[in-house]
């Protein structure tokens, strides 16, 4: 079975960086408890401390949209609304 690679590159407000970053922070642990999360990690850009990058891995596409559902994502949105700059998500499959 392949697993769906998620990589979800977000850049903040200047202002906001301590901010949405303890926000995402909080996702972790959560996250790594729901059914299908193979892999759920948090990257900073060491150059450009606005850009974050989460790398997941899930078993499936759709335990990947459950995780959107969630309740604590819901609540992650709603926290950092008007703090973020730009989201981009990229599905991808491993080849190797």
């Amino acid at each position: 079975m392949t697993n769906l690679t998620i990589v979800a590159s977000i850049n903040v407000k200047q202002d906001k960086i301590d901010f949405v970053k303890n926000e995402m922070i909080k996702l972790i642990d959560k996250t790594l408890l729901e059914e299908g999360c193979v892999q759920y990690r948090l990257h900073q850009d060491n150059n450009n401390p606005t850009h974050f990058l989460f790398y997941e891995c899930w078993e499936s596409r759709e335990l990947w949209q459950t995780h959107r559902e969630n309740t604590h994502m819901i609540t992650y949105r709603a926290a950092v609304e008007g703090a973020i700059e730009s989201f981009d998500v990229s599905e991808m499959t491993e080849l190797s």
